[in-house]
């Protein structure tokens, strides 16, 4: 029987395969063959605490509504009855139903008639002729202040229900609809929200002088072979990164017992670099991106295979599911509302499908990304952070198992698409 010690002076090198570091003996025993567990802190948060919203997003607290986590909007109660016609001045109800700063307004995913500005939405009927359907007051009133009234499962947003609008502002609006008569006439195709094109990504996002995110593959590289406190860096187990990582990340997030939660890439790293290196690697700081992005790289042209099999990980998948259609925020949507639509345009911008094989989305395969309307560079889990303040819900910090549980199901439905990253996109 080998001592402690001559058995850790028989392991020449560790590699990372599915999720667990292997170690490769220079001869076939059995007991020299037996994986063990990947170095990993368990006990401290992933990302920086307490969490803080980015700067340059709102500051807005949405603790009244419902998040990923909690059940908090008002108990739903059915819109005021009208004591006779709406009374309402239909030249505020226009300016409010084009106020895009409004929670998007009506115009957001609505035609309404000749009047209606550039980039209308389509997710909604055109509302060009409501004004001669004959409808009464106050069913035009009953679906404005909360159309759940008559779809409890309507994705318009409970405009007065949620406070977006006073009862007076919403009688304002109803007075502009019915004033809409005549369809409205598009100057183009690219005005229609029927006829627009679905953007098509055509930018190469591997060339450096078109991806300002190529930048970070060299960096995350330096990080990759930085020693760390600890007297370590990457590379002193993993010296060869690109026979050891060629589709490791193609195999994340995937599910570890140890935290009883589904990991990615960004967590993996903070995790194993506290036990290894030595290094902290918050999730979305400069580094952890940086590093993420090289190892994702290395990994490119690799289909996406992650554990759709093991019980552990078709619960987190079934838990992503269900997250990605709760309904959540001010606005009341949930991710299915807005990304399980074919061909619909919501505040002029195209909703990408869950899973699209189209150039221009990609899915999650090109994650982490290069964002050039802000020059930034985000992961999948800011994506998400973004989509909940975007719907006024108030976000969960990086390393929260439920994002976890939405990226693993998201990585399911994108299950062989090949990793494309850094990818690029506005």
């Amino acid at each position: 029987m080998k001592t402690p010690a001559a058995q850790a002076a028989r392991i020449a090198l560790f590699t990372l395969l599915g999720g667990v570091l292997t170690a490769i003996p220079p001869d076939s025993t059995a007991e020299s063959k037996k994986p063990a567990p990947v170095p990993m802190e368990l006990t401290q948060p992933a990302s920086a605490t307490p969490w803080s919203r980015y700067t340059e997003w709102p500051a807005t607290d949405w603790k009244d509504y419902n998040t990923l986590v909690k059940t908090a909007s008002p108990a739903y109660a059915p819109p005021s009855r009208l004591a006779g016609p709406v009374a309402g001045d239909p030249r505020n109800g226009e300016k409010l139903a084009f106020d895009r700063t409004r929670g998007g307004s009506c115009l957001a995913c609505h035609i309404m008639g000749k009047t209606t500005p550039e980039l209308p939405g389509n997710t909604g009927p055109d509302l060009s002729t409501v004004g001669a359907s004959g409808q009464p007051d106050q069913w035009l009133f009953d679906h404005v202040y909360d159309s759940r009234s008559v779809n409890p499962q309507s994705m318009m947003p409970p405009w007065g229900a949620h406070h977006i609008f006073s009862t007076q502002e919403i009688q304002d609006i109803v007075a502009f609809l019915k004033t809409l008569k005549e369809l409205h006439i598009f100057k183009d195709v690219m005005d229609n929200p029927a006829t627009r094109p679905v953007p098509v990504e055509t930018r190469d996002n591997l060339d450096p002088f078109v991806n300002d995110g190529m930048a970070e593959v060299e960096r995350g590289g330096l990080i990759y072979s930085r020693v760390g406190a600890n007297g370590q860096s990457c590379a002193t187990c993993h010296a060869t990164p690109e026979t050891s990582f060629k589709a490791w990340a193609a195999s994340m997030p995937r599910y570890e017992a140890r935290l009883n939660k589904a990991i990615g890439v960004e967590e993996f790293i903070t995790r194993h670099a506290r036990s290894t290196t030595g290094d902290n690697l918050l999730m979305q700081s400069t580094d952890n991106i940086a590093l993420s992005i090289y190892l994702r790289y290395l990994a490119n042209g690799t289909p996406i295979k992650v554990d759709t099999t093991s019980a552990d990980s078709v619960a987190a998948i079934k838990r992503g599911n269900a997250l990605m259609g709760r309904k959540i925020g001010q606005l009341n949507f949930s991710c299915i509302d807005c990304h399980n639509l074919a061909n619909k345009w919501m505040r002029g911008q195209w909703l990408a499908e869950s899973r699209e094989q189209a150039i221009f989305n990609k899915g999650i395969a090109h994650f982490p990304t290069f964002r050039t309307s802000d020059s930034k560079i985000w992961d999948i889990r800011k994506r998400i952070q973004w989509c909940n303040v975007a719907i006024r819900a108030n976000e969960l910090p990086p390393d929260a198992v439920e994002y976890g549980d939405i990226e693993l199901a998201l990585a399911a439905l994108n299950q062989g698409q090949k990793m494309n990253v850094p990818g690029i996109r506005n």
